[in-house]
């Protein structure tokens, strides 16, 4: 977005919006991670520690994108490093929740199909491990962007002022390469992990007969996982969207921050509503802190 197209009073409106937007959220998501971490019941579940993961995960990427946002507007000229690090981990919060979404969706498929063997392949040491693991599957990539951008450009690149946008630092075609790539890569094993998941909880949902309503419940929530997945990738095709509705809508400035806030601000609100709010457990204790609240 170009600041210099918007008057004062529209930007100061958008401001408000996003930065409104991002408490609210933060605030909803940080009653569940509160309720999580008051209350042992949850730590030894390795579906609540992957749901938090993402929660606090969304969090993380929540801030990054309102700051950046932000700080496009506020300081339009940031130092080449510290933009190379929020971007950094931006990407990597970005990229964590489709694959803690597969992560999620195996964890109910073992429940549901493997129940005798699920305490064994879903403990709680391996829950972490996937965690970790998650974290550098997406921390590699994300450090490659800083290694091409160094065979690119001179290592005095770091001590310029530049506009921190992830296209404004990394839009070599080697960038673009590497970006189509890994996530495609990436989204591509996600869905298949949802689509054959659901199709295994599904056979089990019909063949259950003591426990149909668990299997049932677990095959809508893989099927929110899809949903979900959706919206992570609105993100990658907003560039995309933006470029064919404003060649069609050229006098309607706000197309660009429309698609940002349905891709990157809105998302992060539907993991407590997919989850926290569906799950009995989980809302028995957030009940509890949002009635205090209100």
């Amino acid at each position: 977005m170009n600041s210099s197209r918007d008057p004062f009073e529209e930007t100061f409106v958008k401001h408000c919006i996003v930065v409104g937007l991002g408490v609210f959220i933060t605030y909803i998501n940080g009653i569940f991670v509160f309720a999580f971490f008051k209350h042992s019941v949850f730590y030894t579940d390795p579906r609540y520690i992957l749901y938090i993961h993402l929660v606090i995960n969304d969090l993380i990427m929540l801030f990054l994108t309102v700051s950046l946002y932000v700080l496009i507007y506020s300081s339009p000229l940031v130092n080449a490093a510290v933009c190379s690090v929020l971007l950094l981990f931006a990407s990597m919060t970005s990229e964590n929740s489709p694959l803690n979404l597969a992560g999620m969706a195996i964890e109910r498929y073992i429940a549901i199909c493997k129940p005798l063997h699920h305490p064994q392949l879903c403990s709680v040491n391996r829950t972490y491990i996937l965690i970790g693991l998650i974290w550098l599957l997406n921390f590699i990539p994300a450090l490659t962007d800083i290694f091409i951008l160094l065979v690119n450009e001179p290592i005095s690149i770091f001590s310029t002022s530049i506009t921190c946008y992830s296209k404004r630092l990394y839009g070599s075609d080697q960038h673009l390469m590497r970006s189509i790539f890994v996530e495609s890569f990436y989204l591509s094993c996600v869905f298949l992990t949802l689509v054959f998941t659901y199709i295994k909880v599904l056979h089990a949902a019909k063949a259950a007969t003591s426990d149909q309503a668990s299997a049932t419940k677990a095959r809508n929530t893989i099927l929110l996982h899809g949903l979900q997945l959706l919206l992570c990738m609105l993100a990658y095709v907003t560039p995309f969207v933006n470029y064919f509705l404003l060649d069609l809508f050229p006098k309607f400035k706000s197309i660009m921050f429309i698609t940002y806030i349905l891709s990157n601000i809105l998302p992060r609100l539907l993991s407590p509503l997919i989850y926290g709010l569906r799950d009995q457990k989980m809302f028995k204790y957030v009940k509890r802190y949002l009635t205090c609240s209100l």
